[in-house]
């Protein structure tokens, strides 16, 4: 993976956790769940390279 889409996924899943928790503290339960599914799902993808290390 290259350095600049390895900053733009850290910065995607920073947003969605600060989104994710200032969701929660405003109680919108829903919404914070959904934001920090997602946040843990980008946080574990591979968004460029081989989907298979060789």
């Amino acid at each position: 993976m290259n350095k600049s889409s390895h900053c733009y996924k850290d910065i995607l899943v920073s947003f969605l956790v600060i989104s994710g928790v200032l969701s929660f503290m405003s109680g919108e339960f829903i919404i914070s769940t959904a934001l920090f599914c997602a946040s843990s799902l980008f946080s574990t993808i591979n968004l460029g390279g081989d989907a298979i290390p060789s």
